[in-house]
């Protein structure tokens, strides 16, 4: 692999704190502009100004390992980090229609002076300002933008939960009989996660199978034990809804991620476990006292604007897609929901209005 020389933009950091290690073992030069940039934005209350006080912590760690002048090496593996000066650009040819009071501009005077200084390296910009790279480019120096988010191409790169793996006729049969199995690291073709689910396919027989929930290598695999919600009548059509209620059924499991297309089953299987545990007939020796929806504000399309009346007036229509689905389970009759949230056993938030609330 050949050597680059990269000089981030102040917007690179802003957006992710942890990008200066992700430019693998190239160089990553830093302009004085640029930490001053950032200073700026450390007081900010919001992702910015954590990403700006985050990379200040970061150079403050590299400075303590070396000088951040003469370079310091990022990590193994990794290339070198230095700061530049405003004094490099003193001896280089700039345009003058390009102002250098401009923070922009000194960081592309900064990059073109490493350019020369490094003639047989590639030099590039990263920014995510368009018209920053657009005016790199059109004097000559390397620009490239900075993907934080990488949209999956298709829905099989999404993170399934589950693996397949083929076993021994025996294996399945032990597993089913209710005898502790192991799964070793070395026999499975990708790293497993805690409460992973694993599909054992029987490699005599590939209709003959069995589901189990990965905990770790030293732990015999877990039957699924929950896959329908008895109280509510709701029973599991597929593997994946089996899995979703398993979990959501499981006190041990604090925070549950579902992820599928519009009617999988998401909303309601996540409602109707909270009902199951809370007001359902199994719930008297339960951990849980009351169940709280919520859901953030925003608008599909253009926003209507300011509704009238109280608090839970303004939310109803926000709400009205968790209306639906308890109004499924608890029947048509809106009094029966109506008593449960008057007891507290259900409560419906807004997100705008949850921070701060000790639940």
């Amino acid at each position: 692999m050949t050597k680059k020389n990269y000089i981030l933009d102040t917007s690179v950091y802003l957006t992710d704190a942890e990008s200066i290690f992700t430019f693998d073992n190239h160089d990553i030069f830093v302009p004085l502009k640029v930490l001053e940039e950032i200073d700026k934005h450390k007081k900010r209350q919001d992702m910015v100004g954590s990403n700006a006080r985050r990379i200040i912590r970061i150079f403050d760690e590299f400075r303590e390992t070396g000088n951040l002048q003469k370079g310091i090496r990022i990590g193994k593996g990794k290339g070198i980090v230095k700061v530049m000066s405003y004094d490099c650009v003193s001896d280089i040819e700039f345009p003058p229609d390009l102002d250098l009071q401009i923070p922009d501009h000194i960081i592309i005077a900064t990059a073109k002076a490493i350019q020369v200084l490094y003639p047989k390296r590639k030099t590039a910009i990263v920014s995510r300002d368009i018209n920053m790279r657009v005016i790199s480019d059109s004097i000559g120096i390397t620009a490239e933008d900075y993907d934080t988010d990488k949209a999956i191409v298709s829905s099989e790169e999404l993170y399934t939960g589950i693996v397949t793996h083929v076993v021994d006729d025996q294996f399945v049969d032990r597993f089913y009989q209710g005898e502790d199995v192991f799964i070793d690291a070395d026999e499975l073709p990708e790293l497993m996660h805690p409460n992973q689910y694993i599909l054992m396919v029987s490699s005599a027989n590939e209709k003959k199978s069995a589901i189990a929930r990965f905990h770790s290598h030293q732990m015999p695999l877990k039957k699924v034990i929950h896959d329908k919600i008895p109280d509510w009548k709701i029973s599991s059509r597929n593997k994946e809804q089996a899995f979703a209620v398993d979990l959501l059924l499981d006190p041990d499991i604090k925070l549950v991620s579902l992820v599928g297309k519009a009617g999988s089953g998401k909303c309601l299987l996540a409602i109707a476990s909270g009902l199951q545990q809370t007001i359902g007939h199994t719930a008297n020796g339960s951990m849980y006292s009351r169940m709280i929806v919520s859901r953030p504000v925003q608008p599909l399309g253009k926003d209507i604007g300011f509704l009238p009346g109280t608090l839970e007036e303004k939310m109803l229509p926000w709400l009205m897609p968790i209306q639906d689905n308890l109004q499924f389970l608890l029947g048509n009759d809106k009094n029966v929901l109506q008593m449960y949230m008057e007891k507290g056993k259900i409560e419906i938030e807004a997100l705008t209005y949850i921070r701060g609330r000790s639940i």
